[in-house]
Order: structure tokens, then C-alpha cells, then sequence
């Protein structure tokens, strides 16, 4: 009688302990991430760093410490004076100079992955959805982009248009903006064309065809919520490389112009000091790495904790 009782009375104790959602399933496991936990702290602060960065900033990026130049003879060493980690040869503090290619880099890699989603997220919808010779003239322009080395044609961008109204508005970032993003959408487009392609014959799409929901709706309310989590996971993961790429133009010079202070143009104006002064480019690069390693770290846990086939290996 009592093994009557207590299997009546597991049933009933498993029906009353609440389902964890997805969404809370997944934060549990990301929380259980520690490099994942890390990665994000380091995000935390870099975007807390750009958006107060000009506040807090010992001294203003472009002001100049002509006295300590000329006493030293050159940039100032770190951890000297009133200068932390040091000058550069014209006497502008590294750390506000840091501070400012911070915000510079996470607006750049913010606004990048906006762009890609305005752009690949309704080419690879719409490829999806209507198929046929849609889909076809679609991903055949995207694997044109595709094949076309993203570097070389950034900088043909940047180069054609350096010198006109588009290339100098917002300081150069603008064009930065635009040329990063054009060449990234291709990855986000083939994504969401692949995840809707396995959803749109699915039980609950049928349904709301057959109750006449129309196709924007369709797409909108039903396919693209339920490709959210890989979506989430591309543009974390996106960002390094729209960091690295913002870095790469500025050290050639395109992209944010003097006196703005990118991590990128920073290592090119003291790559001339390496020897001598190599705090000019060892800081910077730091930066960049720390950067990088942060979103990587961050987007692999997300991407972990998104995915439901790992749900009870962790």
C-alpha cells in the first residue's frame, strides 16, 4: 500500500515542479561558464569604459603635455608623473588616448552588427521563404560577396570614397560603418536562410497558413523568434572580427582621423618607438586582444548555452 502511495505521489510532485523556459535554461548554463562569465565582465567594463570614458579620462585625448616632451626628449615612460602609462611623441596621454579607441571600437563593432542585421537578416529570410528563383538570385549575389576578399574590398571602399562628404562625415567612421558591414551580412544571410529553411514546414507554420496569416507575419512572428538564439550567437561573435577590421583600417590610415585616438592608429604611430618605447605599442595591442578574447569567450558560451542538443551535459 505505502508503493501505491508513493508512485501515485511522484507523478504528481514531477507535474508540480515549475519547467524551466528556455531562455532561463540557458542562463543557468551560461552562468555555469566561467571563461563565458569572464569574456562578459571584460564586455561590461569595455562598454562602461566607452560610454564614460571621456568623463573619467585623466586628460582630454587630443591635449597635449609639451613640457613633459621636451624634459624627457620624446614620449614619456609609464608610470611617470602625472601619466600613468606614459605619452606618445606629442605629448597626449595614453590611457585618455585608450579610453577614446575604446568608444571608438565598440561603436564601431555595434553599429557593424546593426548594419549586418538590417541586411542579412531579409536577404536570407526572403531567400528562404519564397525559394525558387528568389532563393537562387539571392544566395548567388551572396556567394559573389562571399568570394570577394573582405579586407582588400574595405579598403578599396575606404580609398574611393576617403576624400568625399561620405568619407569624412562623423570623422571617417561613417565610411568605416558602412564598408565593414557590407561584407559582413553574407555569414548572418546564409544563417537565417538555414535555420527558416529547417522551420517554415514545420506543423505551426501550417497552421498559420491554413488560418491565413500572411507571409510577413508568418516570417516575422513565428520563423524569425524561433531563430533568435543562433542569430544571438553570429553577432557576438561577429563583433571581433568588426573590431580587428576597424583596427586594421585605422593602422593603414582609414577610419577615424587624427586627433581621434584608435587602438589601430595608435600602434601605427608608435610602432616608430618600438624599441625605445615600446609601452606605445604593447598597451594598445593589449587592448585589441583583450577585446577580442572578451566577445570570442562571451559568444562561445552563448552558443554553448543556446544550444538544446547540450541541455543536461552540463
Amino acid at each position: 500500500m505505502a508503493n501505491t502511495t508513493q508512485a501515485l505521489e511522484a507523478p504528481a510532485a514531477a507535474r508540480a515542479k515549475p519547467s524551466a523556459s528556455l531562455w532561463s535554461d540557458a542562463l543557468s548554463r551560461l552562468l555555469r561558464n566561467r571563461l563565458a562569465i569572464v569574456g562578459g565582465v571584460i564586455v561590461l567594463g569595455l562598454l562602461l569604459i566607452a560610454i564614460i570614458g571621456p568623463y573619467i579620462a585623466p586628460f582630454p585625448y587630443q591635449s597635449q603635455d609639451l613640457d613633459a616632451v621636451t624634459l624627457t626628449g620624446g614620449p614619456v615612460a609609464p608610470f611617470r608623473g602625472a601619466h600613468i602609462l606614459g605619452t606618445d611623441e606629442l605629448g597626449r596621454d595614453l590611457l585618455s588616448r585608450l579610453m577614446d579607441g575604446a568608444q571608438i571600437s565598440m561603436t564601431v563593432a555595434m553599429v557593424v552588427q546593426i548594419v549586418v542585421l538590417f541586411i542579412g537578416v531579409p536577404i536570407g529570410a526572403a531567400a528562404a521563404w519564397f525559394g525558387g528563383r528568389t532563393d537562387s538570385f539571392l544566395m548567388r549575389f551572396t556567394d559573389v560577396i562571399y568570394a570577394f576578399p573582405d579586407l582588400l574590398f574595405i579598403i578599396l571602399l575606404g580609398v574611393a570614397f576617403r576624400e568625399t562628404f561620405f568619407g569624412q562625415a562623423m570623422n571617417g567612421l561613417l565610411l568605416v560603418f558602412v564598408a565593414i558591414g557590407i561584407v559582413s551580412w553574407v555569414t548572418m544571410a546564409r544563417l537565417v536562410r538555414g535555420q527558416l529553411l529547417s522551420l517554415k514546414e514545420t506543423e505551426f507554420v501550417e497552421a498559420a497558413r491554413a488560418i491565413g496569416v500572411s507571409d510577413f507575419k508568418i516570417v516575422t512572428r513565428h520563423l524569425l523568434p524561433n531563430a533568435i538564439g543562433p542569430v544571438i550567437v553570429a553577432v557576438t561573435l561577429g563583433i571581433p572580427s568588426a573590431i580587428l577590421s576597424e583596427a586594421t583600417l585605422a593602422f593603414i590610415g582609414i577610419g577615424a582621423q587624427a586627433p581621434r585616438a584608435s587602438w589601430g592608429s595608435l600602434i601605427a604611430d608608435g610602432q616608430n618607438y618600438i624599441r625605445s618605447q615600446p609601452h606605445l605599442v604593447i598597451f594598445p595591442a593589449i587592448a585589441i586582444a583583450l577585446a577580442l578574447l572578451s566577445f570570442t569567450f562571451l559568444g562561445d558560451g552563448l552558443r554553448d548555452a543556446l544550444d538544446p542538443k547540450l541541455k543536461g551535459k552540463q
